[in-house]
This record gives C-alpha cells, sequence and structure tokens, in this order.
C-alpha cells in the first residue's frame, strides 16, 4: 500500500539528517538502526528531562536538544521520528511538518481525530512524508494470519485479547489517561488489527473500567466523561480493563479485550477467528489450524527487529519509492474507531462508525 506521498521525495544528498523526539525504548530501537545505516544520520534528540536527554545524546553521539519545538525546526534536521508520550504525538506532528520536515511517529498519529486529520492534510499540501509506524502489521502473528485466512472460507466472527498482568502497577506515562488516551486509543494496534484484516466497521459498543484514581462509585464497567481528580497527586490509574464489541459492514463480528495493572491475575496474547470452513487460533507465539478433526500447526514468526524494518521501509520510501505497508489514512480509521469505543464507554450505547 503506497503512503499519502506517491512517489520518492527524496532529491537532495544522502544521508538523511534524522531527530528523534523521545529517549525510551523504541527511540533506542531507532537510533541503534540509524547507527548502522549509511543511508541516515542521527543528529539531535529531544527528551523528557535534561538527564535522560543527555545520556542518550552521548550513547548514540547526537546532540541533546533541550525541547522538542527547538529540535523540529532545525536546519539541519530532514526528518523527524517521534517516540514520546501519545499526548504529545499530533502537536510535534504538526509542528514538524509545517517546518518542511518529513515526519515518522509511532502510534497513535494523535489522541484526537481532527488533529491527526489535520496533520494528514498537512503532510499532503507540503508533499512531506507521514508515516505512522504499526508495526504490528509486520510481526509473525499478522503474516501468519493473513497468509492462513482464505483457508477458513468465510469469517464470522473473531477475539483478540492481550491482558497484561502488572503487580505494583507502574506510575508510567501508560498508566496516566491523559498521557495515554483511551485505552484503545493510546493501544491502537488492538484495532487497527481488526480494521486491516476486516475492513470498515459499522457499530462499536464498548465497556472500560479503571482502577484507582479513576475508579467510579457506580456499579458496572463505567468509565468518567472527565478526567477531573481532587487529589494533587499524578492521576495515575492502577489498572484497566476495556472491551469492545466491533461489528463490520462485512458481517463479521469481532471482540477485542485490552487490560493491565494490579487487578488482573493470568497474562494472555490470544486470537482467535472462526470460518465457515475452519478457525485460527493463536496463543503467544503459537498457533494451529482447524479444519474438520484435523489441526495443523501455523508457524509464527517473532518480533524481534521489527523497528530496524520499518526504519528501513521508511528510507527506502524516501530514496527509492519502494512503497510502504501502511498509510497514514488506514492508522487515521482505526483511531476513529477507537474513539468511536471511547463514545460507547462514556455513553453506554451503541456507537455508529
Amino acid at each position: 500500500m503506497a503512503t499519502s506521498v506517491s512517489h520518492p521525495v527524496w532529491s537532495s544528498k544522502l544521508p538523511i539528517r534524522v531527530a528523534l523526539v523521545g529517549t525510551g525504548f523504541a527511540a533506542k530501537l531507532r537510533a541503534q538502526t540509524l547507527q548502522s545505516e549509511e543511508r541516515a544520520h542521527l543528529v539531535a534528540v529531544a527528551g523528557h528531562t535534561p538527564e535522560q536527554t543527555e545520556e542518550f545524546s552521548q550513547t548514540y553521539s547526537c546532540l541533546a536538544i533541550s525541547s522538542w519545538e527547538e529540535l523540529v525546526c532545525r536546519e539541519d534536521v530532514d526528518m523527524v521520528i517521534i517516540c514520546t508520550v501519545n499526548q504529545n504525538h499530533g502537536a510535534i506532528a504538526l509542528t514538524a511538518l509545517n517546518a518542511g520536515k518529513h515526519v515518522v511517529v509511532e502510534y497513535p498519529l494523535a489522541l484526537e481525530v481532527d488533529v491527526a486529520e489535520e496533520a494528514i492534510a498537512s503532510s499532503k499540501e507540503k508533499n512531506q512524508l507521514l508515516h505512522v509506524e504499526h508495526i504490528e502489521l509486520l510481526g509473525g502473528l499478522h503474516q501468519a494470519l493473513r497468509q492462513t485466512l482464505p483457508q477458513i472460507g468465510e469469517v464470522f466472527y473473531a477475539r483478540y485479547s492481550t491482558i497484561n498482568p502488572q503487580r505494583p502497577a507502574p506510575q508510567r506515562w501508560t498508566y496516566h489517561p491523559e498521557l495515554f488516551g483511551f485505552p484503545f486509543s493510546g493501544a491502537l494496534s488492538r484495532i487497527h488489527r481488526l480494521t486491516d484484516l476486516f475492513g470498515t466497521v459499522a457499530t462499536v459498543s464498548c465497556q472500560a473500567r479503571f482502577w484507582g484514581e479513576l475508579e467510579t462509585r457506580e456499579e458496572g464497567l463505567e468509565i468518567r466523561k472527565s478526567f477531573q481528580f481532587s487529589s494533587q497527586e499524578p492521576p495515575f490509574y492502577k489498572s484497566c480493563l476495556c472491551t469492545a464489541q466491533l461489528k463490520f459492514t462485512s458481517g463479521v463480528v469481532a471482540e477485542v479485550v485490552y487490560g493491565k495493572g494490579e487487578n488482573l491475575w493470568q497474562p494472555s496474547r490470544s486470537f482467535e477467528v472462526h470460518g465457515e470452513q475452519g478457525g485460527l487460533m493463536f496463543d503467544g507465539d503459537e498457533g494451529k489450524l482447524i479444519k474438520d478433526d484435523e489441526t495443523t500447526p501455523i508457524e509464527v514468526g517473532g518480533r524481534r527487529g521489527l523497528f530496524a524494518k520499518d526504519t528501513g521501509m521508511v528510507l527506502d520510501y524516501l530514496i527509492e519509492g519502494t512503497p510502504l505497508y501502511v498509510t497514514p489514512e488506514a492508522s487515521l480509521y482505526a483511531l476513529k474507531v477507537a474513539d468511536a469505543a471511547r463514545r460507547s464507554a462514556e455513553t453506554g450505547q451503541t456507537v455508529l462508525v
């Protein structure tokens, strides 16, 4: 699938000069890849704290910049890779695009649909690359799913569940409602896997519960409509559990479950698909195809090296015009479905997409 920019856009001399926003796990993997790339060079980084930024800059031999606002406007930067908290993705991407930079951003492109739409429109207007990373599509599980789906006939039901108990829950941005966003928006790959496989969604019904600072006093799986806190402490929650039912226009019904934290007890990473002629069952990195009375193991490739692969594909696209594996519009559509799930959880109503 081609990106919004439909032709090679790199006409200057190599290497492409890259800046990173963020110093966490994904940023480190990007930096390691750039160190081994002759076609690109890591110029600068901006992080959350001066200490982390300085340490990162020394490790990966680049400049430490005090703010992302300064970083994205530097004349010696051609491309910005955004690997920071979800809340800031949209603002950084828009500023970088308006500064004439190519942009790579870890999903989600933004937490707000209108901001994501504005960023895509800006990239098209300025003919700048905007690539939203969705490495789950490159991983072994998704590739195995796509390759074996035709063997089970017409699909009518799917279920995707990821549960991650953490005890004690870390007071990190991934447990902060404003920094991470609504769980299905922040963890957008859970929705995007399904829309990539099964197409457009007709309706969404979602339930969500948070324990800790966000726990409601009402019974049932409900979510506050407004994140307002009386405590002066950071509003981290201890656990969250979100479940959603997606009804696709094709007739497929899919359930998706996302949970993490102290109140969950058994980890799981499972994906099952039921078709008229068979079923696909994946548990972790093990898969099987079931047809009649026969069960056939499915080889599932690993998940290592996907950030490096994504980075290499971005450079291939810019320099050689090789099509990328995902479009920002596809990511935007998944974000719209995730936002419909948020509205459903808030209102208790089924939402049309």
